[in-house]
């Protein structure tokens, strides 16, 4: 495959699994109570953030020749749905909240490690998802953080 259209197809695997981000934030979101009102500004803090993020990809990839991802995978969609049934059957406390936002953290992180060591992106693309990567990876680690002490 040209390097081009490899670069092109992982940065839309990137803008997809930001929407998937999203997307499960605000679900999360519209399902936490009062309690645990520092998680609501925390998440979305994290949509917006990967909102900007699919953007920013975008105009990458857009200058690239190629179209944005505007849809959610598969697996985000199977992982809402997940988070639907548990929260019927109890698992809305802040321990279960934080293991289902950290298993979320893990999927994006290791597309966005994969990514930057495996996607054979260089000059500006290499650049922003290295840069967001971190961001990722800081996101994540919060998340465990706090999952830690709830337990």
């Amino acid at each position: 495959m040209e390097t081009t259209e490899k670069t092109i197809d992982v940065l839309q695997d990137l803008i997809e699994i930001n929407n998937d981000r999203v997307a499960g934030f605000e679900k999360v979101l519209a399902d936490i109570n009062d309690e645990n009102i520092d998680l609501k500004t925390l998440f979305q803090e994290y949509a917006t953030q990967s909102r900007k993020f699919s953007q920013e990809l975008t105009a990458v990839t857009a200058v690239r020749g190629g179209e944005a991802e505007t849809g959610n995978s598969v697996a985000g969609t199977l992982h809402r749905a997940w988070i639907d049934v548990k929260a019927l059957f109890g698992g809305s406390d802040r321990e279960s909240i934080l293991n289902e936002a950290e298993r979320g953290e893990d999927a994006i992180k290791k597309a966005y490690e994969t990514a930057v060591t495996d996607g054979n992106l260089n000059g500006e693309a290499l650049s922003l998802v290295t840069r967001q990567a971190q961001e990722i990876r800081s996101a994540h680690d919060k998340i465990k953080a706090l999952r830690d002490i709830s337990k």
